[in-house]
């Protein structure tokens, strides 16, 4: 990514936002049960919690509809955001055992670093790498499915930055640089069609990747500037937007249960309006 590892953290979450606000109706799209601080010393440290529902029917592939109804296809996600390290791990219902799971390492350098997950022997000899190039174009069935931005990263110029367009070799001349290295890894043990499902859903995430780091840079004129503190008060209001959409009940996040007494005395003061257009 042409950007550094402290504006990919914003550009990141500022992506995720918008991304969750176009693909939500008043029928489907992403339901956020819980977001919240969370401490692990054997694990991450201190990160970012966060639980949410995907209510995605229009989605699922059409084959994959003879094995199960289409509106029993939810995907129940947990993220562990301890950024430069993440851990999200994806699950089905539906499908008891499936299980996907992404492990991402954010360094600031061009791609090029070996075995940044720390895999043993066995684990490398099974592990498919693939780069994923954001000024390259895909159409597939899941880029189609998944994509919507029409800007073409290879002549795009950010207005603020200066940084773009993207030709080809790019990622040898720009400066900052980051990478995202994701280790994915996808588990369907059913016969039949747990291969077919297994490939699906590597397509699937390899072309939400590919969009939804095109849309990082894309809307980097938007994002640019922003500090930590902006972004948190933001993803807030986003989430109860989100819940609200699907009639879902509200979310309280940690950083308004610890606040809670904080915003009930101001509101005895003076009532507050608050507006929040993720399109911007």
């Amino acid at each position: 990514m042409p950007m550094s590892l402290e504006e990919y953290q914003i550009a990141q979450m500022y992506m995720v936002m918008k991304m969750q606000q176009r693909s939500t109706t008043g029928t489907e799209g992403v339901e956020v049960l819980e977001n919240r601080s969370f401490e692990d010393d054997d694990a991450f440290g201190k990160g970012q919690y966060t639980s949410k529902v995907y209510h995605l029917q229009s989605k699922v592939p059409t084959w994959l509809t003879t094995f199960a109804p289409a509106d029993a296809l939810i995907m129940q996600e947990e993220a562990w955001n301890a950024y430069p390290r993440c851990k999200t791990v994806i699950q089905c219902p539906y499908f008891s055992k499936f299980r996907l799971t992404i492990e991402t390492i954010h360094r600031a350098d061009n791609g090029h670093s070996e075995n940044v997950h720390g895999l043993s022997k066995e684990q490398l000899a099974a592990r498919q790498v693939e780069t994923i190039d954001i000024a390259s174009s895909s159409t597939d069935y899941w880029s189609y499915m998944i994509g919507s931005n029409t800007v073409d990263i290879s002549k795009f110029e950010s207005v603020r930055t200066g940084r773009g367009p993207l030709s080809m070799g790019w990622q040898d001349r720009c400066h900052p640089v980051m990478t995202a290295y994701k280790l994915v890894t996808v588990d369907a043990p059913y016969w039949g069609f747990g291969y077919r499902l297994e490939q699906a859903l590597l397509a699937g995430e390899r072309a939400l990747f590919l969009e939804s780091h095109r849309n990082c840079f894309a809307w980097i004129d938007e994002w640019f500037g922003m500090m930590m503190q902006q972004i948190r008060e933001l993803e807030r209001k986003s989430d109860c937007l989100l819940n609200e959409k699907l009639g879902k009940p509200a979310l309280l996040t940690s950083m308004e249960s610890e606040e809670e007494h904080v915003y009930s005395q101001r509101s005895q003061l003076k009532p507050e309006q608050h507006s929040f257009a993720v399109d911007a």
